[in-house]
């Protein structure tokens, strides 16, 4: 069974990883006022970018690109992030009164884009080395000792992300998910003991918030500070960041156990993730910056709103009205850019930068689940 084929479960997956990274931006506000959202806003963050970071890996080749792939690299990475920086650039001119264009540090939720293009060219190098994940583990860790890095290019969360995209990689270069026949079946144990890691996950988040505020666990789960700059001056600081991996990877593998195997009414949404990604900041910007999140009580009324809410922006970003809209933009394809116009050429299969791969849609193309 090839690894490439469309199967249910990655489309599932991809939105329920949109999804929470709505949730956790859109929560962010509540938690200055709410521990119960500080501690489902730490939870989210310890797993969810890694999560994406594994699926965009497990759908990523380590050969020498091709013209088209390097072709897509541009038109699917590059380009939107300019257009999309020069974007947040107007927005906050019209509405903070100030604007700092600085293409080499992206705005907010931008950093990605820069990570999966970065992800995609250093991963023919890492494919050549006889121990990839060590070796990312290490880079990993040792990003957090340099103080310089900084987010320009976004290059230490890229660094501090690496493992998780290579371990995709690796999954999907040594079928480990087709050879234990990991999206066949699972026994029913697996669903009990997944319940089991987030509840236990979701009690440590919230019972010891005092703690985590403390010793500024927010900032350690962005993997974009040096530990330095976190608190943590120890030579065994890299210590954290490494336990803190480990405890990323155990609830992405949980939060994947939990992740429906066939197809649902919303798993073709997971083929437009990017739109989601994209586009979300544009709507929780006015929310967050005006402070109607902030000082809402009781938490049990507010919160579950917002949960809701964020899935219903996730859902709406991600339908074919939206993405008629904003394609230009999300999906630019800069013909004249190009020697050759073919390279950015909307015919055929399209992909968008976490792997999903889609027929190209026409007024009379039914959207396939």
């Amino acid at each position: 069974m090839s690894t490439r084929r469309r199967m249910p479960f990655w489309d599932n997956a991809r939105f329920a990883c949109i999804v929470l990274v709505v949730l956790g931006h859109a929560v962010q506000r509540l938690t200055y006022d709410s521990d119960i959202a500080l501690g489902l806003y730490l939870l989210v963050y310890a797993f969810h970018m890694p999560a994406f970071a594994i699926i965009a890996g497990y759908f990523s080749k380590s050969a020498a690109p091709t013209k088209r792939q390097m072709a897509r690299v541009i038109t699917d990475i590059l380009v939107p992030y300019v257009i999309f920086e020069f974007l947040w650039t107007v927005t906050k001119w019209f509405v903070e009164g100030r604007a700092d264009p600085n293409i080499t540090k992206p705005s907010w939720t931008l950093w990605f884009l820069l990570a999966l293009g970065i992800f995609r060219l250093v991963l023919p190098y890492l494919a050549l080395l006889r121990w990839p994940l060590l070796w990312t583990i290490a880079i990993s860790v040792g990003a957090g000792y340099l103080t310089n890095l900084g987010d320009t290019f976004s290059l230490a969360r890229t660094l501090g992300l690496l493992p998780f995209f290579t371990l995709g990689w690796w999954l999907s270069e040594h079928q480990i998910v087709d050879r234990l026949r990991l999206l066949e079946r699972r026994p029913w144990w697996t669903y009990v003991t997944a319940i089991g890691v987030f509840a236990i996950a979701g009690w440590a988040a919230w019972n010891f918030v005092e703690l985590w505020n403390a010793v500024n666990l927010r900032h350690w789960l962005f993997y974009d500070d040096s530990y330095a700059d976190m608190g943590g001056t120890q030579w065994w600081a890299g210590g954290v960041r490494l336990a803190l991996m480990g405890i990323a990877l155990v609830l992405s593998l949980a939060f994947f156990v939990l992740v429906p195997l066939r197809s649902t009414w919303w798993t073709h949404f997971g083929q437009y993730t990017m739109y989601v990604y994209l586009l979300h900041s544009f709507v929780l910007y006015p929310l967050r910056e005006s402070g109607v999140l902030r000082n809402l009580e009781p938490t049990w009324i507010w919160l579950p709103l917002v949960i809701v809410a964020s899935v219903l922006t996730a859902l709406g970003l991600a339908t074919k009205p939206v993405r008629r809209v904003f394609r230009p933009l999300v999906e630019p394809r800069p013909t004249w850019l190009f020697s050759d116009s073919s390279l950015a050429a909307r015919e055929g299969r399209r992909a968008d930068p976490t792997g999903s791969r889609r027929p190209r849609e026409s007024p009379s193309h039914r959207e396939q689940s």
